[in-house]
């Protein structure tokens, strides 16, 4: 499922995601133009799961990916599922324990004492040897499944969604933004989303402070081509470069298929 592609990892270790994202200033004032297309349309939330899953996983099933996992040697421990929460950062941990107070006495649940204390760092203390198979005998468990999808909506989708709408920009822009929260998530490092924003705002502005939708999104994407080029494991932006510029080029705002992109020089389509 995962290739060898040098494969980008997402967030910082500091980052308290959930809690800033939700709390932080991050919302415009809403304009008084109608609201925007939104990436939580059912079929645009479909492409917008497709794309991120060819740059993080190099395919375009990303459902196969409630069972992936593996250590990348990002410094953020283990990374699996369908987002790629981290044992080193806080998501996988909350992912499990929301798992847990669903179904108490899960595989997983005898891990949490241990994701506790490895929180942080790239340890694996207390969870070697059994918790890459155990964490796949999970991913078959309905409300496994329904735990990464609610975890994913809570701390990434819905509030890179939220704040797309309130800046006024389409699906393609509310998906830039999702992407580079998945990426970077939203701490209080220059490379974070909401830095990768401000970056952007000293540049351009948004439909909601009536600027140019497309000027708005090259401002922001070259604001996240600086931030993935601060770090290594991001540095390859081809995510950037030759899937998201060529939507914009094609002003494409709408994310309307047939779309056509490649990650890391492999082709992709989604008809």
């Amino acid at each position: 499922m995962h290739t060898p592609h040098i494969r980008t990892s997402r967030r910082t270790l500091l980052a308290l995601i959930g809690a800033s994202l939700v709390a932080g200033p991050l919302v415009a004032t809403q304009s008084a133009t109608a609201a925007p297309a939104g990436l939580d349309d059912p079929a645009k939330k479909e492409i917008a799961m497709k794309l991120v899953s060819s740059a993080e996983n190099s395919s375009l099933d990303w459902k196969a990916q409630y069972k992936y996992i593996e250590d990348i040697g990002d410094g953020r421990g283990y990374t699996a599922g369908i987002i790629g929460f981290c044992s080193g950062t806080g998501d996988m941990l909350d992912l499990v324990e929301l798992y847990t107070q669903r179904k108490p006495g899960n595989v997983l649940a005898k891990y949490l004492p241990a994701l506790r204390e490895v929180n942080g760092s790239d340890s694996h203390e207390g969870l070697d040897p059994g918790f890459e198979g155990d964490w796949r005998r999970a991913a078959q468990d309905s409300a496994f499944q329904q735990a990464q999808n609610d975890e994913r909506d809570r701390v990434y989708f819905n509030p890179a969604v939220r704040q797309g709408k309130a800046d006024g920009i389409g699906v393609l822009g509310q998906f830039t933004y999702y992407d580079a929260i998945v990426m970077h998530g939203d701490g209080g490092d220059s490379t974070s989303f909401g830095n990768i924003r401000r970056r952007a705002l000293a540049k351009a502005q948004p439909p909601s402070r009536g600027g140019d939708e497309v000027t708005y999104l090259n401002a922001f994407l070259d604001a996240r081509v600086w931030a993935m080029k601060q770090e290594e494991a991001h540095s390859d932006t081809s995510r950037v470069d030759t899937e998201q510029r060529v939507f914009l080029r094609k002003r494409n705002l709408n994310l309307d298929p047939p779309l056509d992109w490649k990650v890391y020089g492999d082709s992709y389509h989604i008809g």
